[in-house]
């Protein structure tokens, strides 16, 4: 398991919000690019990127930003956000983005999302959120009927990174990962999970390897890291440990 910190953008900034609300933000920086540098010294295999704006409004918001962060490290990133369309994707895979997360269009368009993993296998990551056990979409603005369960198995062999599995009511708030809405995920699908939401403490991390066993493939924490609760250092020390 990698663990993965995490830079969400907004209007140019570092922020955090709490349940994917926009109204309860917090701003970390002003240069997020300096912030995913600081990631990389301290140890980051991955970092995750997510156009806030851009999960709103359906199109990149700070692509500009975005591009900064790319040749500002060496590690890879995964961004998503706002992205729905095969140029988008492209762009962000030419301006050295490694991973493309794709989100709203797993329920909304199939055959889109079988294409672009077709294209560029093994650089698609699919983003899972899920309120109250049943899926968000829109930056978590509209709430669905189904449940994560449901719409990963029909990505299953289509040439996935990973599925992102996120708890939105805990996102940002610090109240510690939703283990076993993950752990039953990623028993269910083939496809490597990633653990978002939550994450407050060692404790999370700890939680998480002895769950997931080798389909848990990473978790991503970033408010924890911003208000200091939990060290990237540690939370990397302490995955090593358990290998």
């Amino acid at each position: 398991m990698i663990v993965i910190p995490a830079i969400d953008v907004k209007e140019g900034r570092c922020v955090r919000l709490l349940q994917g609300d926009f109204d309860r933000s917090t701003v970390y920086s002003d240069h997020p690019a300096q912030i995913a540098l600081e990631w990389q010294k301290k140890g980051a295999e991955r970092i995750h990127i997510i156009d806030l704006e851009g999960s709103r409004d359906g199109a990149p918001r700070n692509r500009d930003v975005i591009g900064e962060i790319a040749r500002a490290v060496d590690v890879p990133l995964q961004v998503g956000g706002g992205i729905r369309d095969m140029k988008t994707v492209n762009a962000y895979l030419a301006m050295g983005v490694a991973y493309v997360i794709l989100g709203t269009l797993a329920l909304k368009d199939r055959d889109f999302v079988l294409n672009v993993c077709a294209a560029h296998p093994g650089r698609i990551i699919l983003a899972l959120d899920a309120r109250d056990g049943m899926i968000a979409v829109e930056g978590w603005t509209e709430s669905t009927d189904r449940s994560p369960a449901e719409v990963a198995a029909q990505y299953e062999g289509c040439g996935l990174d990973a599925i992102i599995y996120t708890d939105i009511q805990r996102d940002g708030m610090q109240s510690g990962v939703n283990v076993e809405s993950t752990r039953l995920l990623a028993e269910a699908v083939d496809v490597p999970v990633i653990a978002s939401g939550g994450v407050a403490s060692l404790q999370d991390i700890d939680r998480l390897l002895e769950a997931g066993g080798s389909r848990i493939m990473g978790v991503i924490t970033g408010k924890a890291l911003y208000t200091g609760a939990l060290r990237l250092e540690d939370a990397i020390a302490r995955v090593a440990q358990f290998v």
